[in-house]
């Protein structure tokens, strides 16, 4: 598989998982010379920055995105046109009607589509829909999902500006995958300052309702945690996990029921290995796209109705 990287920045993330599997050539794309040099150069891999390559070759295979969000639709459909299947960066378009245009690009084309909804490789976030899709504890009546966070990355802003579309989104997924579309949103925010604030959000569902939160108000000791509990009919799932900046990640997941509280075990999984791992196994026919542009939409929505309440309209 020849797999044409376009972004030096979060591009590195995927370029770890591809680097760990052995079986993948890839070119990662740049602007700058020297920066897109060095990051591939990390991972033993080739750099480029003739951007037009990574559509006209015919030996790539995939084109993976991790650009600004103005440019995950553009440079998807750009992709499927050219012929390759693409994968992009959450969230795969910075509006509805980009959304709607990259699934109805891969509605139609013979190529796959992913967007990188990791979120639901995550194990404990798959024991919770499986519960919710077997009903193994009854109906989901309540589900508040939370992360927050240190100022981890330099140089990136998590202020107002981009919490919504660029830390809640996959929350919000996990929630729109549960419930549904919510009837009503009520949406909190505070900001300490242009790069960091929180923003909370509640729901409302027929006999049901959920809340997420997203902090970057946290000092760096922290590190990043996060978590979910979800309380069914019948007993509540409690998440909670690090993301183990010091090496020592952590996750565990609780089942409480009239029997008492029971530890339910979780494989070790890293979600964006998990993720590309998925990709290549449907690129070669073994599994079925779980994370195909349609399955996103309606956390794309939701995501931007929010960020619209936090920041007005773009």
């Amino acid at each position: 598989m020849k797999i044409a990287l376009l972004g030096t920045g979060f591009g590195q993330a995927h370029a770890a998982a591809y680097a760990a599997r052995g079986d993948a050539e890839v070119v990662m794309f740049g602007r700058d010379a020297d920066k897109a040099a060095k990051a591939a150069g990390q991972f033993g891999f080739a750099a480029s920055t003739d951007l037009d390559t990574a559509f006209t070759d015919p030996s790539f295979d995939l084109v993976d995105i991790c650009l600004p969000i103005p440019l995950h639709t553009p440079m998807a459909l750009r992709a499927l046109e050219a012929g390759k299947h693409v994968l992009t960066e959450l969230p795969m378009a910075a509006t509805l009607e980009e959304g709607r245009k990259l699934v109805a690009a891969a509605g139609a084309s013979d190529r796959h589509a992913f967007v990188d909804m990791f979120e639901r490789f995550i194990p404990a976030n798959q024991v919770l829909a499986d519960a919710v899709r077997e009903g193994t504890y009854g109906r989901l009546r309540e589900l508040t999902v939370w992360s927050a966070t240190a100022p981890l990355w330099p140089g990136a802003s998590l202020g107002l500006k981009t919490l919504p579309m660029e830390a809640m989104h996959s929350d919000l997924d996990l929630i729109t995958r549960a419930l549904g579309m919510p009837r009503e949103i009520n949406v909190a925010a505070v900001a300490r300052d242009a790069d960091a604030g929180a923003v909370e959000v509640t729901l409302a569902f027929d006999g049901a309702i959920a809340r997420s939160s997203m902090s970057s108000l946290r000092p760096m000791p922290w590190g990043a945690r996060g978590g979910y509990t979800a309380a069914f009919t019948d007993g509540v799932l409690e998440s909670a996990s690090t993301m183990g900046y010091d090496g020592k990640p952590t996750s565990t997941l609780t089942a409480y029921t009239s029997d008492g509280a029971r530890d339910v075990e979780l494989p070790v999984a890293d979600q964006y290995a998990a993720m590309i791992d998925h990709v290549l196994a449907v690129l070669r026919g073994e599994a079925e796209n779980r994370i195909a542009p349609a399955g996103a939409l309606d956390a794309l929505e939701l995501t931007l109705r929010v960020d619209q309440q936090v920041n007005g309209a773009r």
